[in-house]
């Protein structure tokens, strides 16, 4: 079912014209975007559209999604507090410390 969606999302971008937009953005941030896109083989108008699209289809999505599923893929922040770092070199320690 969800090969189907996405390829019929696929398709339907296929199919649908392209247009011009005009974007006012920091030098610096289209510096490292362009960077991104080229260090992966592709335009940064694309990634500004499937980005955009992500966006958008998420809302045609979310009807389809299970609580449960929404349960598994929700994310939660963590307090201000949180050390990250430490963390995650716990974790790095405590799955080596036995090899």
């Amino acid at each position: 079912m969800l090969r189907i969606f996405l390829l019929s999302l696929y398709v339907r971008r296929l199919t649908m014209p392209s247009t011009k937009l005009t974007l006012n953005i920091q030098e610096d941030v289209i510096s490292r975007a362009k960077a991104y896109a080229n260090q992966r083989h592709t335009s940064l108008s694309k990634i500004v559209e499937n980005y955009l699209a992500t966006l958008t289809d998420r809302e045609e999505t979310n009807a389809e999604v299970s609580p449960w599923t929404k349960e598994l893929i929700a994310v939660k922040k963590p307090t201000p507090d949180f050390d990250h770092k430490g963390e995650y070199r716990n974790a790095i320690l405590k799955k080596y410390a036995d090899r």
